[in-house]
């Protein structure tokens, strides 16, 4: 038996330190060789840290969220078959560790870097219900009716020992809410029902999650986009009935290999038509240096929501694209981005930045820019809307656009110039392919 001293070792790239985002083990867990161990963040990358040996975990050094500098001790292993503590440590730092997902720490609004990490569960504090009268029991529902409540309550009713089909919801279809488990419990397993809801037992529980990892580095570049760059915003309504048809008829005449169209293809190609008329729309701003770069290429970012926060994966050089292919690209960067298989180059580089909320968009936001960006836009839920068409009410397609500019080196009538031109565009789709 061997106590191995496990330090962080250099991860390459010049990184000096990483932060902690989640411990794959606890003290007393045993560990196989190459197991995963840490998942540690770096302005590079996030890394998965496997253990070189098998043994015993016997302490962690560093919590969720610290910074540790390459060398330092990360934990210590009581490893079976080690020679010396001298040998194990030296091979320690000779331990390369597996490279987890590529991220991009820099140049999205909401997003950071491609990551691993699971937001560590936080367990639900104990309330304490004040004692109430008992009430005459409600009937208890039969054995075959299907239970309606959230996994939350489910998980606080195992832990109770409470079985839900005594429990009667004051929910919706009688589903089962934490104020009805709490006066149950209150009642001493008496009450299988809660009261109105306007008399429901007071909570004063307060759940405290940690900012770390991913969600740190989308606050820090919250941060540095609006404290930095003074935003004006845009908003516009936009006729889509004849680009509805369009797209209908495209889907319905395509091949097994071309993939269905939404409306984001048609945006991302009218904004690549339109770019060089607006040159001040598609650049970078280095405020530190006060030079504005001018792309020619439009490179756009996509927003995209995944199961470990918003990426902005980036589809490049769409002025030489089609539709087909703008569609199958940004579906294949978008899906990189959700299954964490999304590269470091895949996750930069953006000269413009789209970001939807699909059918949950609303009918306006006020969108950040993606620093050093100077544009963005944002596209919300397309509706069937009464208008006024030659003095007569007709039905059409309404969809709304949000937009957001750097007013330092983006004028107002500029920007108002890009959103109005982008609108003929969509208003008229023939002229996207012109």
């Amino acid at each position: 038996m061997g106590n191995f001293v496990f330090k962080l070792p250099d991860i390459g790239e010049g990184v000096v330190e990483g932060e902690i985002v989640q411990w794959h083990v606890s003290v007393g867990d045993s560990v196989a060789e190459d197991d995963p161990i840490v998942d540690v963040m770096t302005d590079k990358a996030t890394v998965t840290i496997p253990s070189p040996v098998d043994g015993t975990v016997d302490s962690l050094s560093g919590e969720v969220g610290d910074m540790i500098a390459v060398g330092s001790t990360l934990l210590e292993i009581n490893s079976k078959g080690s020679e010396t503590d001298d040998s194990i440590e030296n091979e320690s730092e000779e331990t390369e560790p597996e490279m987890g997902d590529v991220s991009d720490s820099e140049g999205v609004p909401s997003s950071a870097p491609t990551e691993r990490y699971v937001p560590e569960e936080v367990p639900s504090p104990e309330i304490k219900i004040p004692k109430k009268e008992p009430v005459a029991p409600a009937p208890v529902r039969k054995s075959s009716t299907r239970i309606l409540a959230s996994p939350a309550v489910r998980k606080r009713a195992r832990e109770s020992d409470v079985s839900l089909s005594e429990v009667r919801g004051s929910g919706p279809a009688g589903r089962i809410r934490h104020a009805d488990l709490d006066a149950y419990i209150a009642a001493g397993g008496t009450v299988s029902g809660a009261p109105p809801a306007s008399y429901s037992t007071k909570r004063t529980d307060v759940s405290q999650v940690k900012v770390v990892g991913l969600r740190r580095k989308i606050a820090e570049q919250m941060t540095l986009s609006k404290s930095r760059i003074p935003h004006f915003s845009y908003f516009e309504e936009v006729d889509i009935t004849e680009l509805e048809s369009l797209r209908g008829a495209l889907n319905a005449s395509r091949d097994d290999s071309q993939p269905k169209l939404t409306y984001l293809p048609f945006i991302m190609l009218a904004l690549s038509k339109i770019m060089p008329e607006h040159p001040e729309c598609n650049a970078h701003y280095n405020d530190d240096e006060g030079v504005v770069n001018r792309h020619g290429a439009v490179n756009l970012g996509i927003a995209t929501q995944t199961e470990r926060g918003l990426y902005v994966p980036v589809v490049k050089n769409v002025e030489a694209m089609d539709i087909w292919r703008a569609a199958s690209e940004m579906q294949r960067v978008a899906g990189a981005a959700r299954d964490g298989s999304a590269s470091l180059d895949e996750l930069s580089g953006s000269t413009f930045t789209i970001t939807s909320l699909g059918r949950e968009g609303g009918l306006g936001a006020t969108p950040i820019i993606n620093h050093p960006e100077v544009s963005i836009l944002g596209v919300h839920k397309a509706r069937e809307m009464p208008v006024v068409r030659n003095g007569q009410i007709v039905v059409r397609r309404i969809m709304n656009l949000s937009s957001a500019f750097d007013h330092r080196v983006v004028d107002g009538a500029d920007g108002a110039a890009l959103i109005q031109h982008l609108r003929r565009m969509l208003e008229n789709p023939a002229l996207i392919f012109m």
